[in-house]
């Protein structure tokens, strides 16, 4: 019996260590995620190694991968990429320390190779300075003390004899590796969560905004009678600035001041010009109602919206730098790192709205979508014009420079597809017999919707009524009046534009340039 009892402790101390070792490197990597959060406090904000590393993923992953979190998490795929990457920290800072713990130094240099990794993220940023490595430099030199601390109080492995003749540790001193773990843990969720909120708040430019009077606009959109019709769970006529979609590769939002903020307009022009803030603000501000789409939006998805803008016409910026005749694209970049490739033609013609935006839907334009200034270009997705946080306009060519997503599996023009979609009624409510509305929206950016067409149970295709039109440049609603019958029913719609084009039957994927097909659901009825 005891020597039974011995062995039970040995085990139950072998298990206990390797638990030990595993916490010396999970503790070892918050403290240096937390100094590093502390460090960019002074050297330089964008610094913090989890985001730039997120950054970096994102830049990096397959389009697949991009358009699966799209899909599947939509506004919420860079929390889940957050969680991915703090759950491949843990994983990682386990295998750290027990590698110190078997074969001491190979957790040490683990974690040195992910400091590594962590500062060729940063240094490479967009925007980055030399200081931007330092807080990596000053978290792993924190982490890789810990670890060794820690792992010098875990027992050397050594042979005992016991039943089953295995390694097993000496005497281990309990008391004092967890005295030194508990007290970096708690200190570095302190200082780490302390110092990303000081970080957040600190920069954010909240407060800027709210404060920001712009100047009233020299012309306003007038909204005709009818342009907006009174159906239950049709999308609104303008879409709420905290429901507008957003998609695009900031892990964090940027915080640009517009105290300091610029504009240079350069590349294949008589004259480089760079522009501030109030001096874009001087040039007068016009009200335009346009409606953007996302080329990730699937045939009967949610990833567009319509919203009123105040901006500046981007061909008034474009003439003080005199473009080259020879140039056919403008490459649009954000603080960020992002690139948009537009062309030129889409940003000079008299008769489109191309802009650059400062405010939408009555106020400054929200964090999320590009305070303080942006692109927005009516008939093009958003990924070829739309770029937030702008600071840079580059007149080139197609054959000279290409875009960010252009190398990823996506053609450098891309025009947004004629489409409709079905708001109302959902396939997940039930509707009781009787009077009843199908009803969604339509839009032909640039070009107008002439018509809409709804099938119900492979029936003949009828048209419905459509809401008065803003412009061209926006969606319009549409709406059916329906006697509906118990059961289940199908439902499919189309469009046809100003110019007589039937929107495009055949289904095809997001990628290389927008997605296609009439959407096709069911209602239930009963």
């Amino acid at each position: 019996m005891p020597t039974t009892q011995a062995t039970g402790t040995t085990r139950t101390g072998r298990r206990l260590v390797w638990v030990a070792a595993a916490l010396s490197g999970v503790v070892a990597a918050a403290v240096f995620l937390a100094i590093a959060e502390l460090a960019a406090l002074v050297f330089a904000r964008g610094s913090s190694p989890l985001l730039t590393v997120g950054s970096f993923v994102i830049d990096i992953v397959p389009r697949w991968a991009k358009e699966f979190a799209i899909e599947t998490f939509g506004a919420n795929d860079k929390l889940f990429l957050l969680i991915s990457l703090g759950i491949a920290v843990l994983v990682a800072a386990l295998v750290a320390g027990v590698l110190q713990y078997l074969r001491p130094p190979l957790g040490v240099i683990l974690l040195v190779a992910a400091g590594v990794f962590a500062g060729a993220t940063t240094i490479t940023r967009a925007g980055a300075t030399p200081l931007a490595v330092i807080p990596v430099i000053l978290g792993l030199a924190a982490g890789v003390t810990i670890l060794i601390l820690l792992s010098r109080r875990l027992p050397r492995r050594q042979r005992t004899v016991d039943t089953d003749g295995d390694d097993a540790p000496a005497a281990f001193d309990r008391r004092g590796f967890f005295r030194i773990a508990g007290i970096s843990a708690a200190g570095a969720i302190v200082v780490g969560v302390g110092a990303r909120i000081v970080n957040v708040t600190t920069s954010s430019i909240t407060a800027i905004r709210e404060a920001l009077k712009l100047p009233a606009p020299k012309s306003t959109v007038t909204i005709p009678d009818g342009a907006e019709v009174a159906v239950d769970g049709i999308s609104p006529l303008f879409t709420p600035n905290d429901k507008f979609y957003r998609v695009d590769t900031a892990l964090t939002v940027p915080s640009v001041d517009p105290d300091t903020w610029t504009l240079t307009v350069d590349g294949m022009v008589g004259e480089q010009v760079t522009i501030t803030f109030d001096e874009l603000l001087a040039m007068g501000l016009d009200e335009y109602v346009i409606t953007m789409t996302c080329v990730s939006n699937e045939v009967g998805g949610s990833l567009l919206g319509n919203a009123k803008w105040l901006g500046i016409p981007v061909r008034d910026v474009l003439k003080r730098a005199m473009p080259d005749s020879d140039a056919d694209m403008v490459l649009s970049t954000s603080v960020d790192g992002f690139t948009a490739s537009t062309p030129i033609e889409s940003l000079t013609d008299p008769n489109l709205d191309a802009i650059l935006a400062v405010a939408m839907n009555g106020e400054p334009l929200p964090l999320e979508h590009g305070f303080p200034v942006r692109m927005v270009v009516p008939g093009l997705y958003g990924y070829v014009s739309a770029t937030k946080w702008l600071t840079k306009l580059t007149v080139t060519t197609f054959d000279k420079d290409e875009a960010y997503w252009t190398p990823r599996g996506y053609d450098a023009k891309a025009p947004i597809k004629l489409s409709s979609r079905i708001d109302t009624p959902r396939i997940d409510k039930q509707v009781p017999t009787g009077p009843t509305k199908i009803a969604g929206v339509a839009w032909a950016q640039t070009v107008g919707v002439e018509k809409v067409e709804v099938s119900i149970d492979n029936g003949d295709w009828q048209s419905v009524n459509l809401s008065t039109a803003i412009n061209d440049d926006t969606w319009v609603q549409w709406w059916l009046d329906w006697d509906a019958t118990s059961g289940t029913h199908y439902v499919a719609v189309r469009a046809t534009d100003k110019a007589g084009n039937l929107q495009i039957e055949e289904q095809a994927p997001i990628a290389p340039n927008g997605s296609s097909g009439w959407q096709r659901t069911l209602i239930r009825v009963g």
